[in-house]
């Protein structure tokens, strides 16, 4: 079985500026000019896509984004289709987080519907999963992560996972500055695996399953030791070009 190379892809969220925008991607590619063994990507809010794309050129930095509607096109004001993402030069596309299902009520079966619209555009979903403190502290970790699969698995069969992105995100480690210890985190990235090898060991052992929730340069390190965490999927330390890239060569050099 060929390694699977990890991705620590920043998620921007609701941050940034043109000027931010291009100030940042030159830090980003200065610092990781020469760095392999672990792919890069960030996502930075659809309207600074295009001045993403631009100042990424040259870099071995992928381009992402935040969202996507299910819908190509028509009359459906403010959505942004698999199209225009791929037409702005997006590879990697954040559904499912867990701010849209929480903020913007969306459920498992339509973050399902948006993972078949990018498969069917060629991009890449990165899916996010996790479970919130109280479902964490009633011990039900396991079974949200594996609901919040199934509802893509259901829809679309286990072989869309096939050239896809996992990432567990619990809900109570993002943007709080707790973290899941790295034994935590493998455990329920191994959980996660499981499932989807329950239905193709082939599928699993190819799927990349990310980490998300106040990863930082301090603690990155060693979440990445982990066997079955790929990567990460990091907040507020991939505003910072420093931070973000001692994350991705952290886990060049674990997956070495």
């Amino acid at each position: 079985m060929a390694a699977r190379k990890p991705l620590v892809m920043g998620n921007w969220k609701l941050n940034g500026s043109k000027a931010f925008t291009k100030e940042l991607i030159a830090g980003l590619k200065a610092e990781l000019a020469g760095v392999s063994g672990c792919d890069a990507a960030i996502a930075p809010p659809v309207m600074y896509l295009a001045e993403a794309e631009a100042a990424l050129a040259g870099s071995a930095i992928a381009l992402g984004a935040q969202n996507v509607d299910v819908n190509v096109q028509g009359a459906f004001t403010g959505d942004i289709s698999t199209a225009m993402l791929k037409d702005s030069g997006a590879k990697y596309i954040i559904i499912g987080h867990s701010e849209r299902r929480t903020y913007h009520k969306e459920s498992d079966e339509f973050i399902a519907k948006k993972f078949g619209a990018l498969k069917e555009a060629g991009l890449v979903p990165v899916l996010c999963i996790g479970e919130s403190e109280a479902e964490n502290e009633a011990g039900k970790t396991e079974e949200v992560c594996a609901r919040q699969i199934d509802a893509v698995i259901n829809a679309l069969g286990v072989d869309a996972f096939n050239g896809a992105v996992i990432a567990y995100e619990p809900i109570w480690a993002i943007g709080t500055g707790k973290s899941a210890t790295p034994a935590q985190a493998q455990a329920v990235h191994a959980f996660i695996r499981g499932h989807i090898a329950a239905k193709s060991q082939a599928v699993a052992d190819q799927v990349i399953i990310q980490y998300g929730g106040s990863v930082n340069d301090a603690n990155a390190a060693e979440l990445f030791t982990q066997p079955d965490i790929d990567g990460a999927l990091v907040g507020g330390a991939s505003l910072k070009a420093a931070a973000f890239a001692v994350i991705v060569k952290a886990a060049a050099v674990a997956k070495a």
